[in-house]
């Protein structure tokens, strides 16, 4: 008899003491959660882990055989140790037990287990210290069982120092006799058109298949369930904004004086995507769209055409930034682009918690009164103290560095504002489906006449170390004819290098070598100014740990040309505008993500003067670090980019912080090797919601609606 089902808690189940151990290490709470971890492999019963393989460091958990057991009394303590060797038949290694002389009841010559632990190295030689092990059953019971065991998977499950993959496999197994009906999330007309299998033997058959020809179609009907929930989530979410009235925000006056002073031509795209901006305005629902478009695209001018057209009926605009850096040049660049006309009459404001108090209460009055008609902020502006006479639209930017939750809080602030989302990070479809897949997308692709380009070249400090001297003189050289130069480090110090250090800043791929570091803003401003080249050249350093005011002074100088070199962190990834620098050196290159490369190099070139990007890197040829770097120096096209990026990192770290609300519920689904089946589930979705948008007549999709996008996660998604 069924004693309970997915929403069951896990201490009802399982009991407290197992419950709160698996709370602890994966945040279960649920049946549910517990079940939706799944095996990361399986493996067979004679089949045993290579251990040459093994990595160090890392926790693991290996199918072997016991080959020798020896023990012997410590010379510098009191007790014993028991040392085992384990092989899989090539190589072995050690496991070592201290004072549990007991163990050698069962750790024979010949038993084969599954064995967990940290690998370590001690005299040359792999061990596990105080693992955990199970071992398979005695050598007469063994024999009697081979032939129905031999092929029987074993499921191995992601684990902790804490829960070990055989106590998961258990718990598991405990549940699955003791669970009910589980409830079917996909249609009968979509699991017979892919020949999927039910909901309950899918779960089954994921987690204790018989055969191992059980599990892939386990898998493929749980990739769709996910899929699946996910786009009915989405879109539920698009119709829910739809379901809103909005205010209608028409053109007029103020759009056609801020057209007629441009000093340049819209290119065809900036026309385009304005004028799809322009519908949804005027539209009866919230306009909810992501404009992505390369760095210097002029995504900023749509935006500010967008808040002109909010202004002319007496709405307010708010434009949130990650960076104090950026939401100060937002502002300057607005009233630039608004002229002595406009600007007084919109009177652009900034308002960031790093701003004097006096100030800050100023900026605030300004947003709450109306005065202000477009306020440029941080995170300040989702401060409950800061609110708005009229917003009617909330414009953000870089949206990967935000949260669904952040967008929507600032969102809450008025009667269902239009939402413009803008995106220099170029966003594969796949990803734009899972992650955006409540937006409408809109992409300029073509970049404003005048634009010299930039050239990328790697300087591969492995193959000739005397790169790195070259790179010096060349930007000495750049300087010499008056031109301005950028220098990235990955961080702020390299020798005081602790884990806070970059916390501020855009987080690059650093595939965890934050020890490796050797070259951070402290260390590169001390080369420069004993440099012989830089005797005459201006330096000064900019990173996020800096006061406030303190980096908008640099950064104004910069821009003034009153700097020549900028040694910076990743602070100037975004945003910072100096057309008279051509040229940047990025040190370490192989320690940022492809698409923050592309970024970063997005700063030069942006005038009549040609960008030179230096790609430095000591990654040897043929590893994946190096194949970034050289993939960024092989073409400019940031949506071909995006597509390697995906490819060489996977989308765990593209997606990034964006992966908030139903985007945490990805288990199996990878959402660039499952582009189709996204695709699929996307207008299964779009079908089945046309005709029941309430989901009354699909009461286990519902349910898996509820469970595996949380409350929070739900109202983050529905909030306005």
């Amino acid at each position: 008899m069924a004693s309970f089902t997915l929403d069951s808690s896990l201490g009802g189940a399982i009991g407290g003491k197992t419950a709160s151990a698996l709370e602890r290490a994966f945040g279960m709470t649920t049946v549910g959660d517990l079940l939706v971890h799944y095996p990361r492999r399986y493996a067979r019963h004679g089949e045993l882990t290579p251990i040459s393989t093994l990595p160090l460091g890392e926790p693991v958990t290996i199918v072997a055989e016991v080959r020798r057991v020896s023990e012997r009394r410590m010379k510098n303590r009191n007790g014993s140790l028991l040392e085992v060797v384990i092989s899989d038949g090539n190589g072995e290694m050690s496991l070592t037990f201290f004072n549990q002389s007991w163990r050698v009841r069962d750790l024979q010559p010949g038993r084969q287990g599954i064995f967990a632990g940290k690998v370590g190295i001690y005299k040359g030689v792999q061990q596990l210290a105080h693992p955990d092990y199970e071992l398979f059953e005695d050598a007469d019971t063994a024999r009697m069982k081979v032939q129905a065991n031999a092929n029987l998977p074993i499921p191995i499950y992601p684990a902790t120092s804490t829960v070990a993959s055989w106590q998961l496999q258990k718990t598991v197994e405990l549940v699955l006799d003791g669970l009910g009906e589980i409830p079917e999330p996909l249609t009968e007309e979509l699991r017979a058109r892919y020949g999927l299998i039910d909901a309950r033997t899918a779960v089954e058959h994921i987690h204790r298949p018989t055969d191992f020809s059980q599990i892939e179609p386990a898998r493929a009907t749980l990739r769709m369930q996910e899929a699946f929930v996910l786009q009915v989530a989405l879109l539920q979410q698009r119709q829910f904004v739809r379901a809103l009235s909005a205010t209608k925000r028409p053109p007029g006056s103020l759009l056609e004086r801020f057209d007629a002073a441009l000093p340049f031509p819209r290119t065809p795209d900036q026309i385009s995507v304005g004028d799809d901006v322009a519908r949804d305005l005027e539209g009866d629902w919230p306009m909810n769209r992501l404009v992505q478009g390369e760095v210097g695209s002029g995504k900023t001018l749509v935006a500010l055409r967008a808040m002109l057209q909010v202004a002319q009926s007496g709405g307010q605009s708010a434009l949130i930034a990650p960076t104090e850096v950026l939401a100060a040049q937002h502002v300057r660049s607005i009233a630039r682009m608004l002229g002595p006309q406009l600007a007084p009459e919109l009177m652009p404001t900034l308002l960031t918690g790093q701003l004097p108090a006096a100030e800050r209460r100023k900026a605030a009055l300004r947003a709450a009164s109306g005065q202000a008609l477009i306020v440029v902020g941080t995170h300040a502006l989702l401060s409950e103290s800061t609110t708005f006479a009229d917003l009617g639209l909330v414009v953000v930017d870089e949206q990967h560095r935000f949260g669904v939750e952040q967008r929507e809080s600032l969102r809450a602030k008025g009667s269902s504002p239009h939402a413009l989302v803008l995106t220099a990070t170029p966003i594969p479809r796949t990803v734009a489906m899972t992650v955006f897949g409540d937006l409408d997308v809109s992409t300029i692709r073509t970049m404003p006449a005048g634009r010299a380009g930039i050239e990328t070249y790697v300087a591969p400090l492995a193959e000739r170390s005397s790169w790195f001297g070259r790179v010096w003189e060349r930007i000495a050289e750049e300087v010499a004819q008056g031109r301005q130069a950028f220098v990235v480090c990955a961080a702020i110090d390299a020798e005081k290098l602790t884990k806070d250090d970059t916390a501020d800043e855009p987080a690059g791929d650093t595939g965890g070598e934050a020890s490796r570091t050797r070259w951070g803003v402290v260390q590169v401003a001390e080369l420069l100014s004993r440099h012989p080249s830089f005797s005459g050249i201006r330096v000064e350093i900019l990173h996020g740990k800096m006061p406030s005011d303190e980096k908008d002074a640099v950064m104004q100088a910069f821009a003034r040309g009153d700097v020549d070199v900028l040694v910076a962190t990743t602070v100037v990834e975004v945003g910072v505008d100096v057309p008279n620098a051509s040229t940047m050196a990025i040190l370490e290159a192989d320690r940022f993500g492809v698409s923050q490369l592309h970024q970063l190099r997005g700063r030069v070139g942006r005038g009549g003067v040609p960008g030179l990007c230096l790609l430095v890197t000591e990654a040897p040829l043929g590893t994946p670090a190096r194949e970034r770097v050289d993939a960024v120096a092989s073409t400019l096209d940031g949506f071909a980019l995006a597509e390697v990026d995906l490819e060489l990192r996977g989308e765990g770290d593209v997606l990034g912080d964006a992966q908030s609300g139903a985007r945490s519920s990805l288990r199996l689904l990878r959402v660039v090797k499952d582009a189709d089946i996204i695709s699929e589930a996307r207008v299964a979705a779009e079908q089945l919601l046309a005709d029941d948008p309430a989901l009354l007549r699909h009461p286990g999709l519902a349910a898996a609606l509820e469970r595996n996008v949380s409350m929070a996660e739900r109202a983050a998604l529905a909030k306005n």
